[in-house]
C-alpha cells in the first residue's frame, strides 16, 4: 500500500511554461558555451548547480554560484511575467492523495531561492496540500540520486520504500525513483521529455498527469 507520493515540481505539479529550461540555456550560451536542445534535455530534473557546472565547464564553487545567481534571477523574471500555476487536476489529486492516507511531498532541483517564491505564487488549495518540500541543495545530492526521495520518506515516517510512489517528467525523476526502489515510479507525460525518452528508463507506469494518480492507486488499478 502506497504511504507516500515524492512529486517533482516543475513539468510534473506546476506549469511554468517550460521557463527554467530556457533561462538554463540562456545561462550557459551567456557563459560561452550555447547549449544544444540534447545536452539541455539530458540534465532536466538535475540540480541547477549541477547542470550548470557540467554545461559551461566551470569547476570553482564561485564560478558555479556566480551561474546560479544569474539564473535564479532571470528565472524570477521570467516568472514574474509569466506566473507558475497548478497543472490541471492537480491540486485536487493531491487533496485526494491526502485524504486516503498518502502523504504528499514535492522533490526539486531548484533551491529555495526558487522554490519558496514559486511555491508562494501559487493556490493555498495545492499548497496546503502538502506535506513537506525537499530541495537537493538541502540533501547534498540531485538527481538520480534517490537522497531527496529518502529525506521525504525521513520526513513523513515512511521507512518501507516499497510504499513510496514517485513521480516526474524527466528521466532523472524515474531513475531517481528506480535507485529509491519506490514501489511505484511513475512517468508523467506533462513535462518536455518524450513518452518514449520515459519508458526508456523502466518506470512501473507512465500516466497522462498527477491528476491521473489517484485513480492509478485505486484497488482496480493495482490489479491490472
Amino acid at each position: 500500500m502506497i504511504r507516500l507520493a515524492a512529486l517533482d515540481i516543475a513539468g510534473t505539479t506546476v506549469d511554468e511554461g517550460g521557463a527554467v529550461y530556457r533561462v538554463l540555456a540562456d545561462v550557459v550560451a551567456g557563459a560561452g558555451r550555447p547549449p544544444s536542445d540534447a545536452a539541455i534535455r539530458r540534465w532536466m530534473g538535475a540540480d541547477k548547480r549541477e547542470a550548470l557546472a557540467a554545461l559551461t565547464g566551470r569547476s570553482t564553487p564561485g564560478e558555479v554560484e556566480e551561474l546560479h545567481d544569474a539564473f535564479v534571477a532571470a528565472l524570477a523574471d521570467a516568472y514574474a511575467a509569466a506566473p507558475p500555476r497548478p497543472l490541471p487536476g492537480v491540486p485536487r489529486a493531491c487533496a485526494a492523495l491526502r485524504a486516503a492516507g498518502v502523504a504528499v511531498v514535492l522533490t526539486t532541483g531548484f533551491d529555495r531561492q526558487v522554490t519558496d517564491p514559486l511555491l508562494a505564487a501559487l493556490p493555498g488549495e495545492f499548497t496546503g496540500a502538502l506535506d513537506a518540500v525537499v530541495c537537493a541543495e538541502e540533501v547534498g545530492a540531485g538527481r538520480p540520486d534517490p537522497a531527496m526521495v529518502h529525506r521525504a520518506m525521513a520526513l513523513t515516517g515512511v521507512d518501507d520504500p516499497a510504499a513510496v510512489l514517485t513521480a516526474g517528467d524527466t528521466v532523472l525523476d524515474v531513475q531517481a525513483g528506480r535507485n529509491a526502489r519506490a514501489g511505484r515510479v511513475v512517468a508523467v507525460l506533462t513535462g518536455a521529455q518524450t513518452r518514449a525518452e520515459l519508458l526508456a528508463a523502466r518506470p512501473t507506469d507512465v500516466v497522462d498527469g498527477v491528476a491521473d494518480l489517484p485513480e492509478l492507486l485505486t484497488p482496480a488499478a493495482r490489479t491490472r
